[in-house]
């Protein structure tokens, strides 16, 4: 039996090939990792005494070879692949141990080539590893150190690979390999500054974590993250509760994005403490203030009776203070934060065993956003609010002073993130009133406003599109707020601005539609 090893991530290396040794396994090999196992006092066979050619060209061709590649693709039940082997003198490959170049790493680092992310593309690694993985029949194929033990211990146990083995190898090596090729892809891309190319190749693994269950408990649900990305969620720590569900890690995420989004003004101002309740993918609860704590008792206090069950996300450490108040309040499913104090955990865990308790990096928006249709995607640009108030236009005779139009942008930018049609009342940095996902921007208007009762008087009124009729000026209007927000665009945009000036109501024109479904 014969095993071709060609390794660039040599770990657990060296204790797998004197595992095959000590079964009797002869052992091909070159450069590092062939140099690498004679260290370790074993017998290797280099490919250029089977190929009768050294490594060529900068390290690029050194399997590609009739020899190797015969070895590893013949069909040993097909009399005339034996008889083409014995003819060219070509000897079987039962084994192929193999993974790729680092590619996305600096090239400068890399021992083959001349410094070019072109040198870092593996050719004769991945033309191994999908040869044996075609003829998983006859070969068994390794890519991750993982197995390393599970097909020692098999072929310790049986003397061979199984063929539900080989076909579990198999596949993964085919993933390996479609990974790989998609990240190629994605460096072209990332050149060419693609952000909708004419092919999209998504690359994911599944994560470790158990989701309890998707949407709904019948449905069964999991985790994966994208090829190159460094999620929040992929290190993040949970302090005790039960396993998050698929909605859990949906609405955590909303949740936290949004808590970073409007603790800075999207990244244009200093950081403020913020706190963002979501409760089925809509913000129930947003404030902005000068403590955590009196952010998280504003927020709870827009919306009591949805937080319960819902996702808190804090941008800041959650301190003694804080925790007082959400013992006080109603239960929560997940607290999100980057960090608790000494004690808080304990603290929450007393009053809220079942309460998931994350602590988490902030959060990185992803390149594109992909959204799943029948037999397809739509992909776009991820959600972003481009405008900044000192952009926006006002179009009334009143002009909003500095602390209306600070309440509009945290306005606009919550209305951002609530599934359309949306409007949001806010007063001194807290979210009152917000009225989501109606299929009209009235009956919007009328939530937000029934939520806020009151509360948003002297505050701004922001809506996710613009208002097709003068009715929904009023409506803002009659709940108080100084100031309106929104896109325009309307062909009533003139008897929009008419009625604000009647009523002696601000409004500024953001120029973006920020519709969400």
């Amino acid at each position: 039996m014969r095993a071709l090893i060609s390794v660039y991530d040599k770990s657990g290396i060296g204790e797998l090939a004197q595992g095959l040794a000590d079964l009797g396994w002869d052992l091909v090999s070159s450069g590092g990792t062939a140099q690498q196992l004679r260290e370790a006092g074993l017998t290797v066979v280099d490919t250029a005494e089977i190929t009768g050619f050294p490594a060529i060209l900068g390290h690029r061709v050194v399997t590609l070879h009739p020899k190797i590649h015969g070895g590893i693709l013949a069909d040993r039940s097909n009399p005339h692949h034996v008889a083409e082997m014995e003819q060219y003198d070509i000897e079987g490959i039962d084994l192929v141990v193999g993974n790729l170049y680092p590619f996305g790493s600096d090239p400068a680092a890399f021992a083959h080539g001349g410094g070019t992310a072109e040198d870092v593309i593996d050719i004769g690694g991945p033309a191994m590893v999908r040869a044996a993985a075609k003829n998983h029949a006859h070969v068994g194929v390794v890519v991750d150190p993982a197995d390393y033990d599970g097909v020692l211990a098999e072929l310790r146990a049986d003397g061979s690979l199984s063929a539900a083995t080989r076909r579990r190898l198999a596949r993964s090596a085919f993933a390996h390999t479609a990974a790989y090729d998609a990240a190629v892809v994605a460096w072209f891309d990332a050149g060419d500054e693609e952000l909708l190319p004419p092919t999209l190749h998504v690359a994911a693994t599944r994560e470790e974590r158990t989701l309890r269950y998707g949407e709904n408990p019948h449905q069964k649900a999991a985790l994966y993250r994208s090829q190159g990305e460094d999620p929040w969620w992929a290190t993040a720590t949970q302090h005790g509760g039960v396993a998050l569900s698929y909605l859990n890690l949906y609405d955590a995420d909303a949740a936290w994005i949004l808590a970073h989004d409007l603790g800075s003004a999207g990244g244009s101002k200093p950081a403020r403490p913020t706190v963002a309740i979501i409760k089925h993918a809509n913000p129930c609860g947003v404030a902005v203030a000068d403590t955590l704590a009196e952010a998280y008792q504003r927020a709870f206090d827009c919306d009591p009776r949805s937080a319960f069950g819902g996702i808190v996300a804090l941008n800041q450490v959650v301190d003694d203070d804080t925790v007082v108040e959400m013992v006080a309040a109603a239960q929560a499913d997940v607290v999100i934060a980057p960090g608790y104090a000494p004690g808080v955990v304990e603290a929450l865990q007393a009053k809220r065993k079942n309460t998931r308790l994350l602590e988490a990096v902030a959060p990185t928006p992803p390149s594109r956003h992909l959204r799943p249709v029948s037999g397809g995607w739509l992909v776009q640009e991820p959600h972003r609010v481009v405008s900044s108030p000192d952009q926006w236009d006002v179009v009334t005779s009143r002009v909003p002073t500095a602390d209306e139009l600070a309440d509009a942008d945290l306005a606009f930018r919550v209305c951002a993130a609530t599934i359309s049609n949306s409007i949001v009342l806010v007063k001194d940095g807290v979210a009152w009133g917000i009225g989501a996902g109606q299929q009209n921007r009235v009956e919007a208007g009328q939530i937000a406003a029934e939520k806020a009762a009151g509360r948003a008087a002297g505050g701004a009124c922001a809506s996710d599109a613009f208002y097709p009729f003068p009715d929904g000026i009023e409506a803002a209007a009659s709940a108080g707020v100084a100031v309106i927000v929104q896109p325009g665009g309307s062909v009533r945009d003139a008897e929009n601005i008419a009625k604000a000036d009647e009523l002696g109501v601000a409004m500024v024109f953001t120029g973006e539609r920020q519709f969400k479904h």
